[in-house]
């Protein structure tokens, strides 16, 4: 046990790159796994409704944590060495596609089916609809969720720590280990979450309330 340094805080402070970093990387590819959920959620393919249907209950049926954990070892079984980095980004890309897509696919039918029909008697196909119509006002709808969504995602890469992947938390876990200061280390880590999050939670409830407003 040694005493806690400057060094030790600044390496706490130097992971929440790769915090930053690996939340925006499963955002994107949660966004992109995400629009095809929504839209083969809200499609005229009835088996691609169900896929995708199953796919979300999956999920959001089971803990992060374990589909960090199959993300990091299925690979393995059939010979694919996949490292923490790339099993965190894999797994929290998964999650994120399949609640960004049930939220997104809320917020697609929230558009009043007057739109659809009008978009229909123009005579718009499905994509030229969605496209062109539905997408654009659902967008609207969909802002304050997805920044509530992503406030949590930042939160829950603190859980690839538990596969090896080195950020905040588990860089907080290196530097308890080796001083023995939980208190102050932990408290450190949960401040510097909170001054990231906060600022988004905040955003978020003020998109609400402007909706809110604008709704009525």
């Amino acid at each position: 046990m040694r005493v806690l340094g400057e060094s030790d805080v600044l390496f706490i402070l130097a992971a929440v790159r790769w915090t930053l970093l690996l939340s925006v990387i499963a955002f994107l590819g949660g966004a992109i796994g995400g629009l095809f959920v929504a839209l083969a959620r809200t499609g005229e393919i009835t088996p691609l409704r169900y896929v995708a249907m199953g796919y979300i209950k999956i999920f959001q049926g089971t803990p992060l944590l374990m589909q960090l954990f199959l993300a990091f070892f299925v690979p393995g079984i059939f010979g694919f060495n996949v490292d923490p980095w790339g099993a965190a980004a894999l797994g929290l890309s998964l999650h994120a596609s399949a609640f960004l897509g049930e939220i997104w696919r809320g917020s697609i039918e929230t558009v009043p089916r007057g739109q659809w029909e009008a978009a229909t008697s123009l005579g718009f196909r499905y994509w030229a609809k969605m496209a062109l119509v539905i997408v654009p006002q659902a967008v609207r709808i969909a802002v304050a969720p997805t920044i509530g969504f992503l406030v949590q995602l930042i939160k829950g890469t603190s859980l690839a720590s538990i596969i090896g992947f080195v950020e905040l938390t588990r860089a907080g876990q290196i530097i308890n280990n080796a001083t023995f200061r939980p208190f102050t280390i932990f408290g450190l880590v949960a401040l510097v979450y909170f001054v990231i999050c906060w600022p988004l939670s905040a955003y978020s409830r003020r998109i609400e309330r402007k909706l809110a407003v604008a709704g009525r």
